[in-house]
């Protein structure tokens, strides 16, 4: 009886440590396909509709998630999106804790001391946005208002430089979802973003709204690490979608309603 359970229990051992094996092996084999995987990273601040932002389920969607997917198809990497606040996004880059940022920000002169920028792939300009009642409709309207901005935006800098001019004051927020919450709240008098951006909240929420007539911003960019080779190959990508027609697809998809 004895001699049958030792040889029970010695069956047991055998096959779990064939079973532990065969797992070892499985799941060697599987980290060593992930680690193979070649991986584009990239950072965005999705809270800039259409452009990024997220869904109801809380995916990310957008023209510029969107046109990420097919660069990263087009050279062969697995794309993998980090959101993060817009200011943080060059200092992500400059640390190499991503690959590139797309998150519909302008290759200013300013930022290109900081970080390369592939060529400009979309252009919007500026844009006030206001209350749906609100009896501002030139930049003469805005004296003595409180203009709302996105921190680290090509418009807080513009902002900056009209306030002078223009006698307003200046109140810098994280996001642009936050300066649409400030608008509603009455916190603030007018947003300044992008215009395309600015135009998906008139449609969407009933505002109000002008362009900015004094700026001619650089359009949006990619941008990497400073010599980073990856800018060349997304460049040429960037020229085949357009020949392609796939930038137009991506426009007409999501930028047809705001243009």
């Amino acid at each position: 009886m004895k001699k049958t359970i030792g040889i029970i229990f010695l069956s047991t051992i055998i096959v779990g440590l064939l079973s532990a094996c065969g797992s070892s092996e499985d799941s060697t084999s599987n980290n060593s396909k992930s680690a193979d995987e070649e991986v584009l990273k990239m950072a965005t601040s999705a809270d800039f509709p259409p452009f990024e932002s997220r869904d109801p389920q809380g995916n990310f969607e957008g023209f510029d998630i969107d046109l990420a997917h097919l660069i990263a198809d087009e050279l062969g990497y697995e794309l993998q999106i980090e959101d993060m606040k817009f200011d943080g996004l060059i200092g992500a880059l400059q640390a190499n804790r991503v690959d590139m940022v797309m998150s519909g920000m302008s290759a200013t002169e300013e930022r290109k001391k900081n970080v390369d920028f592939s060529t400009e792939y979309h252009h919007s300009g500026e844009s006030f946005l206001t209350g749906a009642e609100s009896n501002i409709k030139s930049l003469d309207d805005l004296k003595e208002k409180t203009i709302g901005v996105q921190l680290g935006t090509i418009q807080e800098e513009g902002a900056e430089i009209l306030a002078d001019k223009y006698d307003f004051e200046v109140k810098k927020v994280d996001n642009a979802g936050l300066l649409v919450q400030e608008l509603n709240s009455n916190r603030i008098d007018v947003g300044y973003m992008d215009k395309t951006v600015a135009k998906g909240y008139i449609n969407e929420q009933g505002l109000k709204g002008f362009d900015d007539p004094t700026t001619s911003s650089p359009g949006m960019g990619i941008a990497f690490p400073k010599g980073n080779g990856l800018v060349d190959d997304v460049n040429d990508v960037l020229k085949k979608l357009e020949e392609d027609g796939k930038i137009k697809e991506l426009e007409e998809k999501w930028l047809s309603d705001m243009e």
